[in-house]
């Protein structure tokens, strides 16, 4: 693939979108191939996330399936950017804030690696802790975004389809940073303790003394691994990193790769599970004060630095 090639992400997800619709509607590809005057390979590869899409197909697309009119408005907005080599979405830009362009993605993922250097993971995090995460956005707007964080947290309990696996790396000082009181934080403590007996979870710590690493340079970001389905094309894996007025998507090769080997570089350095709960437990009694009545509390106390992983890995690439 050269470097040039149009992201694939807004198309992906304007496709997601659409086919949904087109279901919703209770239309065959056949049948709304028929009425858009256009054949079914057409309507495929335009959920498939295939190629460029025109917004006025698009238009056409929602009022054929009877979309309402903001969120018409936000896909023809959305094809607008399928055209796009790299991909930034701003908050507030052509496509609004209240479509989540990063949810549509995530539910259909079948991998999800997360590292995390300041804060808990969304998808971790318990609604006290998320409500103080939150509270820089104004408050109408933050309590619809801890609910919509809360309400994404049912894709790892969901039954069908399966859950995706997920892998959260947290740095230390995610456990030792105080957001909200005492109490809310033991809570969250515990809550990691509690879904990462999930089997389809797992939650492992860099700790203090592996010192700077990759992910140190890195930053927080996410993983997205795709399983091939019935795609028009093979959907690569997705890169996403969020900043305060928009989230960069990253899908070339070369970008993929980078993240690759800053994830296993932190693999690397990271506590296996067991041992990742055994210093989160030790956490929750020496800073935030016990772990609580009626959780099971894994036994063992802070890892020494003998323990750590033998390679530590204190270059970094600059993608």
């Amino acid at each position: 693939m050269s470097g040039d090639v149009a992201s694939s992400v807004p198309r992906r997800v304007l496709g997601r979108v659409l086919r949904e619709l087109r279901t919703e509607a209770r239309m065959t590809v056949e049948g709304a191939a028929g009425a858009l005057r256009c054949s079914s390979q057409r309507v495929w590869r335009v959920e498939g996330g295939a190629g460029p899409v025109r917004g006025s197909d698009v238009w056409a697309m929602c009022e054929l399936y009877g979309a309402t009119g903001p969120v018409s408005a936000a896909l023809v907005g959305l094809a607008g950017e399928t055209r796009a080599k790299g991909w930034w979405h701003a908050y507030g830009g052509a496509v609004p804030d209240w479509f989540d362009l990063y949810a549509a993605l995530e539910a259909t993922a079948g991998r999800l690696r997360e590292y995390q250097p300041a804060l808990v993971p969304a998808l971790l995090q318990t609604r006290e802790y998320a409500a103080v995460a939150c509270q820089h956005r104004p408050d109408g707007e933050r309590d619809r975004l801890v609910e919509a964080r809360l309400g994404r947290q049912g894709l790892l309990r969901r039954r069908l389809p399966a859950p995706p696996r997920f892998e959260a790396v947290l740095a230390e000082e995610v456990l030792l940073r105080p957001v909200g009181g005492p109490a809310a934080m033991a809570g969250q403590l515990r809550h990691l303790l509690a879904v990462g007996r999930q089997s389809t979870v797992s939650i492992r710590v860099v700790p203090l003394a592996a010192g700077p690493h990759a992910g140190t340079v890195a930053g927080g970001f996410v993983l997205l691994g795709f399983p091939p389905g019935n795609r028009v094309e093979p959907a690569p894996p997705v890169i996403y990193r969020e900043a305060l007025t928009g989230a960069l998507y990253l899908d070339r090769p070369g970008e993929v790769a980078a993240y690759e080997r800053i994830w296993a570089s932190l693999d690397a350095l990271a506590l296996d599970e067991a041992q990742s709960a055994r210093l989160i437990t030790t956490i929750l009694e020496d800073v935030h004060h016990g772990a609580g009545e009626g959780e099971p509390e894994p036994t063992g106390t802070r890892i020494p630095s003998h323990a750590l992983p033998s390679r530590v890995d204190s270059t970094a690439p600059n993608p």
